[in-house]
Protein backbone atom coordinates (compact mmCIF):
# COMPACT_ATOMS: atom_id res chain seq x y z
CA UNK A 1 0.00 0.00 0.00
CA UNK A 2 1.30 3.14 -0.96
CA UNK A 3 1.37 6.15 1.92
CA UNK A 4 2.72 9.47 2.57
CA UNK A 5 5.10 10.05 5.32
CA UNK A 6 4.87 13.79 7.12
CA UNK A 7 7.94 14.74 9.56
CA UNK A 8 7.65 17.45 11.86
CA UNK A 9 9.93 19.68 13.26
CA UNK A 10 8.40 21.94 15.72
CA UNK A 11 11.85 24.54 16.22
CA UNK A 12 11.88 28.05 14.79
CA UNK A 13 14.03 30.68 15.27
CA UNK A 14 11.07 33.34 15.63
CA UNK A 15 7.15 32.58 16.16
CA UNK A 16 5.11 34.70 13.34
CA UNK A 17 2.21 36.60 14.59
CA UNK A 18 -0.20 34.97 11.98
CA UNK A 19 1.05 31.29 12.89
CA UNK A 20 -1.02 28.44 14.78
CA UNK A 21 0.58 25.81 13.23
CA UNK A 22 2.95 23.29 16.56
CA UNK A 23 6.06 25.35 16.40
CA UNK A 24 8.53 26.77 19.27
CA UNK A 25 11.51 29.23 20.06
CA UNK A 26 14.01 27.48 21.82
CA UNK A 27 17.80 28.97 23.43
CA UNK A 28 18.87 25.41 23.01
CA UNK A 29 17.69 22.07 20.91
CA UNK A 30 19.34 19.35 21.96
CA UNK A 31 20.60 17.89 18.02
CA UNK A 32 21.51 14.12 19.30
CA UNK A 33 18.72 13.54 21.34
CA UNK A 34 15.80 14.72 18.57
CA UNK A 35 17.67 12.61 15.47
CA UNK A 36 17.43 9.71 18.07
CA UNK A 37 13.51 10.39 19.16
CA UNK A 38 12.41 10.56 15.33
CA UNK A 39 14.21 7.92 14.54
CA UNK A 40 13.08 5.76 17.50
CA UNK A 41 9.47 6.79 16.21
CA UNK A 42 9.76 6.33 12.33
CA UNK A 43 10.89 2.36 13.48
CA UNK A 44 7.83 1.85 16.40
CA UNK A 45 5.27 3.10 13.40
CA UNK A 46 7.07 0.85 10.53
CA UNK A 47 6.64 -2.03 12.90
CA UNK A 48 2.84 -1.13 14.18
CA UNK A 49 1.77 -0.09 11.00
CA UNK A 50 4.02 -1.67 7.62
CA UNK A 51 4.46 -3.37 5.39
CA UNK A 52 3.72 -0.43 2.71
CA UNK A 53 5.27 1.49 0.42
CA UNK A 54 6.14 5.27 0.83
CA UNK A 55 5.04 7.28 -2.04
CA UNK A 56 5.61 11.07 -0.81
CA UNK A 57 7.39 12.54 2.11
CA UNK A 58 7.29 15.93 3.81
CA UNK A 59 9.17 17.92 6.33
CA UNK A 60 7.31 20.41 7.66
CA UNK A 61 7.27 22.29 11.05
CA UNK A 62 8.00 25.17 12.14
CA UNK A 63 11.24 25.37 10.31
CA UNK A 64 12.31 22.26 9.00
CA UNK A 65 15.49 24.13 7.13
CA UNK A 66 16.94 24.51 10.74
CA UNK A 67 16.87 20.59 11.12
CA UNK A 68 20.37 19.04 10.62
CA UNK A 69 20.95 18.09 6.67
CA UNK A 70 22.53 14.93 8.74
CA UNK A 71 18.90 14.27 10.85
CA UNK A 72 16.94 14.55 7.60
CA UNK A 73 19.57 12.27 5.63
CA UNK A 74 19.29 9.83 8.57
CA UNK A 75 15.27 9.92 8.34
CA UNK A 76 15.43 9.70 4.60
CA UNK A 77 17.88 6.45 4.33
CA UNK A 78 15.96 4.61 7.66
CA UNK A 79 12.44 5.00 6.32
CA UNK A 80 13.60 3.92 3.05
CA UNK A 81 14.71 0.51 4.94
CA UNK A 82 12.03 0.38 6.92
CA UNK A 83 8.78 0.85 4.09
CA UNK A 84 10.75 1.23 0.75
CA UNK A 85 10.83 4.68 -1.27
CA UNK A 86 8.60 4.37 -4.45
CA UNK A 87 10.84 5.12 -7.73
CA UNK A 88 9.64 8.72 -7.95
CA UNK A 89 8.99 9.15 -4.41
CA UNK A 90 8.68 12.80 -3.94
CA UNK A 91 10.55 14.44 -1.10
CA UNK A 92 9.47 18.00 -0.12
CA UNK A 93 11.27 20.10 2.51
CA UNK A 94 9.51 23.46 3.77
CA UNK A 95 12.45 26.25 4.16
CA UNK A 96 12.75 29.61 5.18
CA UNK A 97 14.70 32.26 2.67
CA UNK A 98 17.11 33.58 4.92
CA UNK A 99 20.74 33.48 3.61
CA UNK A 100 21.68 31.08 6.24
CA UNK A 101 19.00 28.40 5.41
CA UNK A 102 19.69 28.85 1.54
CA UNK A 103 23.13 27.82 2.49
CA UNK A 104 22.04 24.38 3.71
CA UNK A 105 19.45 23.29 0.35
CA UNK A 106 22.41 21.69 -1.46
CA UNK A 107 23.06 19.57 1.25
CA UNK A 108 19.15 18.83 1.88
CA UNK A 109 19.21 17.83 -1.71
CA UNK A 110 22.48 15.45 -1.22
CA UNK A 111 20.45 13.84 1.76
CA UNK A 112 17.66 13.02 -0.96
CA UNK A 113 15.27 16.00 -0.62
CA UNK A 114 13.86 17.08 -4.69
CA UNK A 115 10.99 19.41 -3.71
CA UNK A 116 11.54 22.75 -1.91
CA UNK A 117 8.34 25.02 -0.77
CA UNK A 118 9.92 28.33 0.37
CA UNK A 119 7.76 30.07 3.05
CA UNK A 120 8.41 34.11 0.83
CA UNK A 121 5.40 35.05 1.91
CA UNK A 122 5.68 38.69 0.24
CA UNK A 123 7.10 40.47 -2.13
CA UNK A 124 6.93 44.13 -0.24
CA UNK A 125 9.38 44.70 2.33
CA UNK A 126 6.43 46.37 4.58
CA UNK A 127 4.24 43.23 4.55
CA UNK A 128 7.40 41.25 5.26
CA UNK A 129 7.88 43.33 8.50
CA UNK A 130 4.06 43.56 9.14
CA UNK A 131 4.24 39.31 8.85
CA UNK A 132 7.34 39.16 10.83
CA UNK A 133 9.41 37.80 8.39
CA UNK A 134 12.89 37.88 9.00
CA UNK A 135 14.30 38.00 5.28
CA UNK A 136 13.81 41.12 2.86
CA UNK A 137 12.22 40.26 -0.86
CA UNK A 138 15.85 40.61 -2.56
CA UNK A 139 17.04 38.29 -0.16
CA UNK A 140 14.30 35.59 -0.49
CA UNK A 141 14.44 35.80 -4.29
CA UNK A 142 18.00 35.09 -4.35
CA UNK A 143 16.96 31.69 -2.17
CA UNK A 144 14.22 31.09 -4.62
CA UNK A 145 16.96 31.38 -7.36
CA UNK A 146 19.28 28.97 -5.43
CA UNK A 147 16.56 26.61 -5.15
CA UNK A 148 15.35 26.40 -8.32
CA UNK A 149 18.88 25.47 -9.66
CA UNK A 150 19.41 22.71 -7.27
CA UNK A 151 16.15 21.11 -7.86
CA UNK A 152 13.65 20.16 -10.20
CA UNK A 153 10.44 21.41 -8.77
CA UNK A 154 9.85 23.81 -5.98
CA UNK A 155 6.93 26.09 -4.90
CA UNK A 156 6.87 29.15 -2.56
CA UNK A 157 4.14 30.63 -0.50
CA UNK A 158 2.72 34.35 -0.88
CA UNK A 159 0.43 36.01 1.63
CA UNK A 160 -2.22 38.19 0.79
CA UNK A 161 -5.77 39.99 1.74
CA UNK A 162 -3.50 42.29 4.10
CA UNK A 163 -4.76 45.47 5.87
CA UNK A 164 -4.70 48.37 3.25
CA UNK A 165 -3.69 45.57 0.50
CA UNK A 166 -5.47 47.13 -2.77
CA UNK A 167 -6.74 44.83 -5.34
CA UNK A 168 -3.95 46.45 -8.18
CA UNK A 169 -1.14 46.31 -5.54
CA UNK A 170 -1.91 42.69 -5.18
CA UNK A 171 -2.46 41.82 -9.18
CA UNK A 172 1.12 43.82 -9.07
CA UNK A 173 3.04 41.76 -6.84
CA UNK A 174 1.77 38.39 -8.02
CA UNK A 175 2.55 39.14 -11.56
CA UNK A 176 6.42 39.77 -10.71
CA UNK A 177 5.93 36.75 -8.57
CA UNK A 178 4.64 34.80 -11.38
CA UNK A 179 7.04 35.99 -13.79
CA UNK A 180 9.97 34.89 -11.87
CA UNK A 181 8.71 31.30 -11.29
CA UNK A 182 8.39 31.28 -15.01
CA UNK A 183 11.72 32.47 -15.39
CA UNK A 184 12.60 29.96 -12.94
CA UNK A 185 11.53 26.92 -14.18
CA UNK A 186 8.85 26.83 -11.48
CA UNK A 187 5.88 24.29 -11.53
CA UNK A 188 4.06 25.54 -8.12
CA UNK A 189 2.57 28.80 -6.12
CA UNK A 190 0.57 28.81 -3.09
CA UNK A 191 -0.99 31.76 -2.37
CA UNK A 192 -2.97 32.10 1.30
CA UNK A 193 -5.35 34.34 2.28
CA UNK A 194 -4.64 36.00 5.45
CA UNK A 195 -7.06 34.35 8.43
CA UNK A 196 -6.60 35.16 12.24
CA UNK A 197 -6.61 32.12 14.02
CA UNK A 198 -7.13 31.98 17.70
CA UNK A 199 -4.40 31.78 19.99
CA UNK A 200 -1.55 33.84 17.47
CA UNK A 201 -0.07 37.57 18.27
CA UNK A 202 -2.55 39.11 15.47
CA UNK A 203 -5.87 37.56 17.11
CA UNK A 204 -5.23 39.80 20.19
CA UNK A 205 -4.07 42.85 18.25
CA UNK A 206 -7.58 41.99 16.24
CA UNK A 207 -9.77 41.57 19.40
CA UNK A 208 -7.96 45.00 21.06
CA UNK A 209 -8.53 47.11 17.70
CA UNK A 210 -5.04 46.70 16.72
CA UNK A 211 -5.57 45.25 13.81
CA UNK A 212 -8.37 45.48 10.89
CA UNK A 213 -8.72 43.41 8.37
CA UNK A 214 -10.00 43.94 5.08
CA UNK A 215 -13.80 44.17 4.54
CA UNK A 216 -15.52 40.59 2.79
CA UNK A 217 -16.31 42.48 -0.53
CA UNK A 218 -12.04 43.35 -1.12
CA UNK A 219 -11.71 39.81 0.04
CA UNK A 220 -13.59 38.21 -2.49
CA UNK A 221 -12.21 40.71 -5.18
CA UNK A 222 -8.76 39.77 -4.06
CA UNK A 223 -9.63 35.73 -4.90
CA UNK A 224 -11.47 36.50 -7.88
CA UNK A 225 -8.36 37.97 -9.30
CA UNK A 226 -5.77 35.69 -7.89
CA UNK A 227 -7.96 33.09 -10.17
CA UNK A 228 -8.14 34.94 -12.82
CA UNK A 229 -4.48 35.64 -12.63
CA UNK A 230 -2.99 31.96 -12.33
CA UNK A 231 -5.72 30.58 -14.35
CA UNK A 232 -4.45 32.82 -17.36
CA UNK A 233 -0.81 32.14 -17.04
CA UNK A 234 -1.33 28.49 -17.22
CA UNK A 235 -0.77 27.71 -13.12
CA UNK A 236 -4.72 26.82 -12.44
CA UNK A 237 -5.90 26.38 -9.01
CA UNK A 238 -6.09 22.81 -7.80
CA UNK A 239 -6.88 23.60 -4.14
CA UNK A 240 -8.63 26.67 -2.60
CA UNK A 241 -4.69 28.25 -1.51
CA UNK A 242 -2.93 25.98 -4.19
CA UNK A 243 -1.87 26.84 -8.07
CA UNK A 244 0.08 24.27 -10.25
CA UNK A 245 1.11 23.75 -14.12
CA UNK A 246 -0.53 20.43 -15.18
CA UNK A 247 1.30 17.83 -13.64
CA UNK A 248 3.17 20.06 -10.97
CA UNK A 249 0.54 19.69 -8.15
CA UNK A 250 2.11 18.93 -4.57
CA UNK A 251 1.28 15.14 -4.06
CA UNK A 252 1.69 14.85 -0.80
CA UNK A 253 -0.51 17.30 -0.15
CA UNK A 254 -3.00 15.81 -2.44
CA UNK A 255 -2.62 12.88 0.01
CA UNK A 256 -4.54 14.58 2.54
CA UNK A 257 -7.18 16.06 0.59
CA UNK A 258 -7.83 12.95 -1.44
CA UNK A 259 -8.25 10.62 1.75
CA UNK A 260 -5.21 8.13 1.01
CA UNK A 261 -3.22 7.09 3.71
CA UNK A 262 -0.23 8.84 5.73
CA UNK A 263 1.90 8.06 8.44
CA UNK A 264 3.67 11.19 10.69
CA UNK A 265 6.52 11.68 13.06
CA UNK A 266 7.22 14.45 15.36
CA UNK A 267 5.72 16.37 18.07
CA UNK A 268 1.40 16.91 17.03
CA UNK A 269 2.37 14.59 13.51
CA UNK A 270 -1.41 13.77 12.46
CA UNK A 271 -1.52 10.21 10.58
CA UNK A 272 -4.56 8.41 8.80
CA UNK A 273 -3.51 4.73 8.38
CA UNK A 274 -5.65 1.90 6.99
CA UNK A 275 -5.46 -1.48 8.73
CA UNK A 276 -7.11 -4.64 8.28
CA UNK A 277 -9.75 -2.13 6.26
CA UNK A 278 -10.54 0.04 8.98
CA UNK A 279 -8.98 3.52 8.74
CA UNK A 280 -7.43 5.10 11.49
CA UNK A 281 -6.93 8.40 12.99
CA UNK A 282 -3.15 9.26 14.74
CA UNK A 283 -1.95 11.98 16.66
CA UNK A 284 1.39 12.07 18.43
CA UNK A 285 1.79 14.43 21.50
CA UNK A 286 1.89 18.47 20.25
CA UNK A 287 4.59 19.88 23.35
CA UNK A 288 8.24 19.16 22.38
CA UNK A 289 9.46 17.64 25.82
CA UNK A 290 6.17 15.34 26.34
CA UNK A 291 6.72 14.25 23.31
CA UNK A 292 10.83 13.41 23.32
CA UNK A 293 9.64 11.48 27.12
CA UNK A 294 6.42 9.65 25.10
CA UNK A 295 9.07 8.36 22.82
CA UNK A 296 12.01 7.63 25.22
CA UNK A 297 8.61 5.31 27.11
CA UNK A 298 6.70 3.43 24.37
CA UNK A 299 8.84 3.80 21.33
CA UNK A 300 6.45 6.41 19.66
CA UNK A 301 4.75 9.94 20.46
CA UNK A 302 1.22 9.16 20.38
CA UNK A 303 -1.59 9.76 21.99
CA UNK A 304 -4.30 9.45 19.79
CA UNK A 305 -5.14 5.92 17.79
CA UNK A 306 -8.94 6.07 16.88
CA UNK A 307 -10.79 3.83 14.40
CA UNK A 308 -13.14 5.91 11.89
CA UNK A 309 -16.58 4.89 11.56
CA UNK A 310 -18.70 5.25 8.50
CA UNK A 311 -19.89 8.95 9.38
CA UNK A 312 -16.03 10.17 10.61
CA UNK A 313 -14.95 8.78 6.90
CA UNK A 314 -17.24 10.42 5.08
CA UNK A 315 -17.34 13.31 7.10
CA UNK A 316 -13.14 14.00 6.19
CA UNK A 317 -13.76 13.06 2.57
CA UNK A 318 -15.91 16.04 1.98
CA UNK A 319 -14.67 18.52 4.31
CA UNK A 320 -10.69 17.64 2.79
CA UNK A 321 -12.19 16.41 -0.96
CA UNK A 322 -13.95 19.82 -1.55
CA UNK A 323 -11.27 22.04 -1.41
CA UNK A 324 -9.70 20.12 -4.65
CA UNK A 325 -10.98 21.76 -7.79
CA UNK A 326 -11.91 17.86 -8.35
CA UNK A 327 -13.95 17.72 -5.67
CA UNK A 328 -15.97 14.34 -4.44
CA UNK A 329 -17.93 11.53 -5.51
CA UNK A 330 -21.55 12.29 -5.90
CA UNK A 331 -22.44 9.87 -3.74
CA UNK A 332 -20.74 10.76 -0.66
CA UNK A 333 -23.03 14.40 -1.29
CA UNK A 334 -25.82 12.21 -1.91
CA UNK A 335 -25.80 9.56 1.43
CA UNK A 336 -28.26 10.26 2.91
CA UNK A 337 -31.77 12.64 2.20
CA UNK A 338 -30.87 15.77 4.22
CA UNK A 339 -27.26 15.63 2.82
CA UNK A 340 -28.48 15.13 -1.03
CA UNK A 341 -31.33 18.08 -0.18
CA UNK A 342 -28.72 20.23 0.95
CA UNK A 343 -26.42 19.41 -2.13
CA UNK A 344 -29.27 20.38 -4.38
CA UNK A 345 -30.07 23.73 -2.62
CA UNK A 346 -25.85 24.68 -2.84
CA UNK A 347 -26.17 23.28 -6.39
CA UNK A 348 -28.99 25.38 -7.38
CA UNK A 349 -27.30 28.52 -5.68
CA UNK A 350 -24.17 28.22 -7.87
CA UNK A 351 -21.95 26.60 -5.19
CA UNK A 352 -21.94 23.14 -5.93
CA UNK A 353 -21.48 22.00 -10.12
CA UNK A 354 -22.03 17.88 -10.64
CA UNK A 355 -19.54 17.01 -13.34
CA UNK A 356 -20.07 13.36 -14.53
CA UNK A 357 -19.99 11.30 -11.43
CA UNK A 358 -18.15 13.64 -9.46
CA UNK A 359 -19.38 17.19 -6.98
CA UNK A 360 -17.46 20.10 -6.92
CA UNK A 361 -17.00 23.72 -5.82
CA UNK A 362 -17.45 26.74 -8.29
CA UNK A 363 -15.20 29.69 -7.98
CA UNK A 364 -17.45 30.93 -5.80
CA UNK A 365 -18.19 27.74 -3.66
CA UNK A 366 -14.92 27.66 -2.89
CA UNK A 367 -14.67 31.17 -1.77
CA UNK A 368 -17.08 30.31 1.13
CA UNK A 369 -16.09 26.92 1.63
CA UNK A 370 -16.36 27.17 5.77
CA UNK A 371 -20.10 27.93 5.26
CA UNK A 372 -20.52 25.71 2.77
CA UNK A 373 -19.16 22.77 4.69
CA UNK A 374 -20.94 24.06 7.81
CA UNK A 375 -24.29 23.83 5.87
CA UNK A 376 -23.64 20.39 4.32
CA UNK A 377 -22.72 18.75 7.44
CA UNK A 378 -24.99 20.20 10.60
Amino acid sequence: MKTGLYIHWPFCLKKCPYCDFNSHVRDRVDQDVWRETLLTELETLAAKYGPRQIDTVFFGGGTPSLMPVGTAGALLERADQLFGFADDVEITLEANPTSVEAEALAGFRSAGVNRVSMGVQSLNQEALAFLGRQHGVDEALTAVAIAAGLFSRFSFDLIYTLPGQTVDAWQAELTRALAFVKDHGGDHLSLYQLTIEQGTAFHTAERTGKLTMPEDDLAAQLFEATQAIMREAGYPAYEISNHAAPGGECRHNLVYWRGEDYLGIGPGAHGRVTVDAVRHALRAERAPEKYIRQVQAHGHGLVEDTPLDNDDLTTERIMMGLRLVEGVPSDLLNGTQRRAERTADLVEEGYLVEDADRMRTTEAGRLRLNALLGYLLA
